[in-house]
């Protein structure tokens, strides 16, 4: 197994929940870097879930992939709950996917500011055909400093997103 055993279960609950109702995702993330689309392809018939992954790790990438506009980032950064929304709206917009799950944060162990210290996570999700309000999220994981912090980050982050994925 190449991720570890919480990651794995979960990812192989999002595949057989979602191929359940023939509900197919897209994601769109930056601080996980892929594990959230790494960890449901672990999962045999995964095909029939994932539609696509974009990780967009620059601020660059966020706008030319994701349609993300650049005064959203200026305005609140790449680590807020609006540009997250705006990832999770652009990977549903390019792509055939039904639900969307954005990631953007501060994995560590630099990089952080007093206003969005590393540990900082916003997620968002949105549902195609869905009106009303769109699904977003701050959260903040501790992890510690170094290498072993910055992976602590990136686990509850991929767990979170993989959550948000169950229908």
């Amino acid at each position: 197994m190449l991720l570890p055993e919480d990651i794995t279960s979960l990812a192989a609950r999002v595949v057989a929940e979602n191929a359940a109702l023939g509900r197919t995702i897209a994601t769109a993330e930056s601080c996980t870097g892929g594990l959230v689309a790494g960890a449901i392809t672990e999962i045999a018939g995964s095909s029939a879930v994932l539609d696509r992954g974009f990780v967009t790790y620059s601020n660059e990438a966020k706008m030319e992939m994701l349609g993300v506009a650049r005064d959203i980032i200026e305005t609140f950064g790449a680590v807020s709950i609006a540009c997250a929304w705006a990832m999770a709206k652009g990977a549903l917009d390019r792509s055939k996917a039904d639900v969307a799950v954005a990631i953007s944060g501060v994995a560590g162990p630099g990089g952080g500011t007093a206003l969005k210290p590393v540990g900082t996570v916003v997620f968002a999700r949105v549902l195609r055909n869905e009106t009303g309000e769109p699904q977003g999220e701050l959260k903040f994981f501790e992890g510690g400093d170094g290498p072993e912090g910055r992976a602590e980050i990136r686990r509850q982050a991929t767990l979170c997103a993989l959550e948000l994925l169950l229908p």
